[in-house]
């Protein structure tokens, strides 16, 4: 398995969810342009795109960085419960793109999920950045399945942007890769015509158990090799989750929330 990830990296992902904390960083620290340079040059050969999380507190440089690297970028606005950071966010995505640096601009990411604000207040979030930003696609990432359930945020997408987490609803890993398959169709039908992409699916190497699924490092790599396998043959763009491991997300989502890098929190490639 080890020998098919590697051959699979080393052809190539179409992206990789980007976010360049080191050890000791989380969410609210500033990241230095050195940071960002040195970790895009690790994955600099193994995909075209990343998607970033982000457009405050240094993250507003990378889309720059990604672009001198060659980099195409899937920027996003952080949106939640403070409405002074969404406010520099949004300000920040509009600058950032408005500096020729974002391909593709996502507003917000899985706010509807964690019920951070209503719909009315992110379709208004949605709107204005369209209306500045006219000649690049503007849409939302969250979770498959909130598309269905909000009809008006779907058709406000130029792209739609899905998570899909087989891990996060329990499912074994040998049924992962049809699991996921079937929330991406869901996708599809509730937004017949729309350009849909997998912002976000990905499976961890070490923690604790969820339900029916179990994280291990054969279980990382077969899922890896799988989706990407399979977002190829489909011709859907694919945004794998992710990169780096992250430690501060143990606060978040457990022990299994630092291990869904392909490089570890040092940089060092994990598998192959």
């Amino acid at each position: 398995m080890a020998q098919d990830f590697a051959a699979t990296l080393q052809r190539g992902v179409h992206g990789l969810c980007f976010s360049p904390y080191l050890e000791g960083q989380q969410p609210g620290s500033q990241v230095s342009e050195a940071q960002i340079r040195e970790r895009l040059a690790l994955i600099r050969p193994h995909c075209d795109w990343i998607r970033t999380f982000s457009c405050t507190d240094g993250h507003e440089h990378t889309p720059r960085i990604a672009h001198e690297l060659g980099f195409k970028t899937l920027v996003g606005a952080w949106l939640g419960t403070d409405a002074e950071i969404n406010e520099r966010e949004i300000q920040g995505v509009i600058e950032v793109t408005r500096a020729g640096h974002a391909d593709i601009v996502a507003v917000g990411n899985e706010v509807l999920l964690r019920e951070d604000m209503p719909e009315a207040e992110l379709l208004g979030f949605m709107q204005r950045v369209k209306d500045a930003l006219p000649s690049v696609p503007v849409g939302y990432v969250d979770a498959y399945y909130l598309f269905e359930k909000h009809p008006l945020v779907t058709a406000a997408c130029d792209v739609v942007m899905t998570n899909c987490y087989p891990f996060w609803e329990g499912c074994p890993r040998e049924q992962a890769l049809a699991y996921m398959q079937q929330m991406v169709a869901r996708t599809r039908a509730a937004a017949p015509g729309k350009r849909v992409l997998i912002s976000e699916t990905g499976w961890p190497d070490q923690g604790s158990a969820f339900q029916g699924s179990v994280p291990s490092r054969e279980g990382a790599m077969q899922y890896f090799v799988d989706t990407c396998r399979w977002a190829q043959e489909d011709g859907i763009e694919l945004f794998y989750f992710s990169a780096f491991d992250e430690a501060w997300k143990v606060g978040a989502e457990g022990d299994v929330g630092a291990y869904w890098g392909l490089w570890d929190k040092d940089g060092v490639r994990k598998f192959g």
